[in-house]
């Protein structure tokens, strides 16, 4: 065996891995979105049975990717499916209604909103309880997102779909994406400090559905069929230096 054999092994079973991806990608990003889409409604069911130590490790994994705010997030198993603030106007009994005398936030005031990394962190950490139920690990905006990326793929998927389908032009996905939850988002976010340019704004937990699904199923028309085409571009070339040097080609 040549000095480089090893490495010329190791570099074949690469080659193989990659092609075998490049076949099998659609299938692997299903999964990890089911799970991912899954996991934030695992962790309060985990939470209401019990099971406070594995249901905390799924809230900690979801941290870094949301604020988790309890007044923007859905519950299970309490007396309602949302708590929205009471500034948002939205008919539901407020978020603060069911907090007020909570020790959690026993040491913050109002002045101390979206202004103090303690009232942050307390209103993210805060999980729930038996009357309110257990949040969900992502907010309601990002549940969405996923869930319809996960529903646009499924849908990408159907029989004569995923061939045909093309990138959906920029400016309709400029217009139908970005354009309704950037206008959501951003009103809601330059009405609090330190920006405060109008009365304060909390939107409703429907337009965050709707801005996130639509923004989720966009995103998706505009990148699976890129995904595609990259790896079918890549699936042919591997197979084609396969060939080239006489090597078998994995069916």
């Amino acid at each position: 065996m040549s000095a480089n054999e090893p490495q010329r092994q190791a570099a074949r079973r690469l080659t193989i891995f990659t092609l075998r991806f490049a076949r099998n990608w659609f299938r692997v990003l299903t999964v990890v979105l089911a799970v991912w889409v899954a996991l934030p409604f695992v962790a309060p069911t985990l939470t209401h049975l019990g099971a406070e130590g594995p249901a905390n490790l799924i809230y900690r994994i979801y941290s870094p990717f949301c604020h988790q705010f309890g007044f923007r997030s859905f519950y299970l198993f309490g007396d309602q499916p949302v708590y929205p603030r009471e500034v948002a106007g939205t008919g539901y009994v407020s978020y603060e209604a069911y907090t007020a005398g909570l020790d959690e936030f026993a040491d913050y005031t109002p002045a101390d909103e979206f202004t103090s990394l303690g009232w942050t962190f307390a209103h993210k950490n805060f999980v729930g309880n038996e009357a309110m139920g257990y949040k969900v690990t992502l907010c309601q905006r990002d549940i969405a997102i996923y869930a319809a990326l996960f529903v646009g793929a499924l849908i990408y998927n159907v029989p004569g779909v995923r061939r045909r389908l093309r990138p959906v032009p920029l400016y309709i996905y400029v217009i139908l994406g970005v354009m309704p939850i950037g206008i959501d988002g951003f009103s809601q976010l330059l009405s609090y400090p330190p920006f405060e340019w109008w009365p304060v704004r909390e939107t409703w937990p429907v337009y965050r559905v709707l801005t996130g699904a639509l923004f989720g199923l966009m995103s998706g028309w505009l990148g699976l069929p890129y995904i595609e085409q990259s790896m079918r571009e890549t699936r042919r070339e591997i197979e084609a230096k396969l060939a080239r040097a006489g090597l078998p080609v994995p069916k």
